[in-house]
C-alpha cells in the first residue's frame, strides 16, 4: 500500500520526479516532501548524487584534454544513474547508489 505524500500523488511518481532535472528536483522536494520516507530518500540521493557530478565535473573543465576525457565519461556516469535512479524509484525500490545510498540512509 502508498504511503501518503505531501503533494497527494503517489509515492514512486514522486519519487521518479525527484530525478527528473537531477539535483534540482532532488532539492524541491527536500523542501517539499517533509513525512514520506520514500520519496525524502530519493530526494537526498539525486540531491548529493548529481550534485557532486556537477561539482566534479566543474573542476574537471578546468584540466585541459585529460579533464575533458574524464568529463564525457562523468556524463555517461551521470546518464546511468540518472535512468537507473528513476527505473527503480518507479518501481517503489529502494536502490542505493555506491557510497550516497548509505550516506542517505544514515539521514532519513
Amino acid at each position: 500500500m502508498a504511503e501518503k505524500t505531501s503533494l497527494g500523488i503517489p509515492e514512486n511518481i514522486e519519487a521518479l520526479l525527484c530525478y527528473v532535472l537531477g539535483w534540482i528536483t532532488g532539492l524541491i522536494f527536500i523542501l517539499i516532501e517533509k513525512e514520506n520516507k520514500f520519496v525524502r530518500f530519493h530526494a537526498f540521493q539525486s540531491l548529493i548524487t548529481f550534485l557532486s557530478f556537477m561539482v566534479i565535473m566543474f573542476i574537471f573543465m578546468f584540466i585541459p584534454l585529460l579533464g575533458w576525457i574524464m568529463i564525457i565519461f562523468l556524463y555517461i556516469g551521470a546518464f546511468f544513474f540518472w535512468v537507473i535512479g528513476m527505473v527503480k524509484a518507479y518501481q517503489k525500490e529502494k536502490f542505493k547508489f555506491p557510497l550516497v545510498g548509505d550516506i542517505v540512509e544514515k539521514y532519513i
